[in-house]
């Protein structure tokens, strides 16, 4: 069936379309974009998309996601996963490697993405482990993992401490043209603790984690990047010195890109405040200064990338002591939403927002996405950014329910997605 998509507001940085047209698409391919487009009359093999006042962007992409599966299929499972990134308007996901068993290996690459071509609703990357079961130790077999499938390299949830080991990861992914993607954390000054150290960790008594601990082990990527050459992309970035850190990197010419996320720009410590364990993440949501730097850096160009971070948990383990809960939030269904605020404050425009979301992650990652070019995949989201709605996480189609902004009223969302042939109208579904 064709789809086309009328009088949409289309935003498109890869073509640098910002301006009122149609969209047409036939299965997963786009046919055409402009204005006016004819089609014949009465076609019942052709579905009219009414978008007026309504964007028609590209299908994000989240370069940073736990699908949990295999292993962990009580907090997430690829089938639920990618319905909750439907839902949120991601029309491709990178799941990174921190499952049970690791994906170490191109055995468990090889069952993530037959499982993801089984049972996915929008299409799922692979991130292979830099190191082997993710211990820091052994560089894991990289090759057979690329060949299998994987589009990037992490520890992501444990950081690579042996700089060596690092330095390797970085040399030898130069041969594939991949990204090594850092946690920056120093686990010997981050141990045990629990949230950003400062005024409130110690008001709530709870161990805190001092910014250093990301610092430091940005601006030690940073320096292996340097000597190597290799690609460094830095996650989660939440601290004002380590966007300055990048800043200073990219002007001297280093391969380096960087990622954030919508609580690292949205919200702060505050929101830790009795003892609320939906706002324990790791790195830590941190202070005013923190976000605002996130702003300008994501303003600037030094922060290329917002990432979702999703990471899903059983409410058994967010519904406990702060120090034993476990860090993360369920993001896929609120991200968009959450960062057309900075639309809405001037810190972005359109376009730069969708080529965070989009263009940016596939262009780093070396994925055929993020573009409504002719020809391209037919991966689109339609949003309706004057559209109201309260967060319900009971509503959520992930299976973590764990997010601090229940109850938020959020403006804006996607209303209709297209991915993989097939045409999501999110609130027909909703309903």
């Amino acid at each position: 069936m064709k789809v086309l998509i009328r009088n949409g507001h289309i935003v498109d940085p890869s073509q640098g379309l910002d301006s009122k047209g149609d969209l047409l698409v036939e299965g997963r391919t786009i046919l055409k974009t402009g204005k006016n487009i004819k089609v014949k009359a009465n076609d019942p093999e052709i579905r009219i998309v009414d978008a007026s006042g309504l964007y028609v962007m590209p299908g994000l992409v989240d370069m940073h996601v736990h699908l949990r599966e295999p292993g962990f299929e009580y907090k997430e499972t690829i089938r639920t996963g990618t319905l909750a990134a439907v839902r949120g308007g991601f029309t491709s996901v990178c799941c990174m490697p921190n499952t049970k068993p690791v994906n170490d290996n191109e055995t468990v690459t090889e069952f993530i993405l037959r499982k993801a071509f089984a049972e996915g609703s929008c299409y799922v990357y692979p991130i292979g482990a830099i190191t082997k079961g993710q211990e820091g130790a052994e560089l894991a077999e990289m090759g057979m993992m690329f060949d299998a499938g994987c589009i990037a390299f992490s520890d992501d949830g444990r950081p690579v401490m042996n700089s060596m080991i690092m330095r390797r990861a970085l040399e030898y992914t130069k041969v594939f043209g991949t990204p090594v993607i850092s946690h920056a954390e120093d686990s010997s000054l981050s141990a045990d603790g629990v949230m950003n150290e400062g005024r409130l960790s110690n008001l709530l008594g709870l161990k805190g984690i001092p910014r250093e601990a990301e610092i430091i082990m940005i601006k030690r990527d940073i320096d292996l990047a340097g000597l190597t050459g290799g690609r460094l992309h830095i996650a989660h970035i939440s601290t004002e010195e380590g966007v300055e850190a990048v800043r200073r990197a990219k002007s001297d010419g280093i391969n380096v890109t960087a990622e954030t996320c919508p609580h690292y720009f949205t919200t702060t410590e505050e929101l830790a405040m009795g003892y609320n364990t939906f706002a324990k993440v790791n790195p830590p949501l941190r202070t005013d200064r923190d976000v605002e730097a996130i702003k300008r850096g994501l303003s600037d160009g030094t922060i290329d990338v917002i990432a979702t971070d999703h990471a899903p948990h059983h409410q058994d383990e967010k519904l406990c002591e702060f120090d034993k809960a476990a860090p993360g939030i369920s993001g896929l269904e609120t991200a968009l939403s959450m960062s057309l605020g900075l639309v809405v404050q001037g810190v972005l425009d359109m376009n730069g927002l969708v080529s965070k979301m989009s263009l940016s992650p596939a262009s780093i990652l070396g994925l055929n996405k993020g573009t409504l070019s002719e020809g391209s995949d037919a991966d689109v989201v339609i949003v309706d950014r004057e559209a109201e709605f309260e967060v319900d996480c009971d509503r959520f189609l992930s299976k973590g329910k764990n997010t601090p902004f229940n109850g938020m009223i959020l403006k804006g969302r996607p209303v209709m997605t297209l991915c993989k042939g097939k045409v999501h109208d999110l609130m027909v579904d909703e309903r």
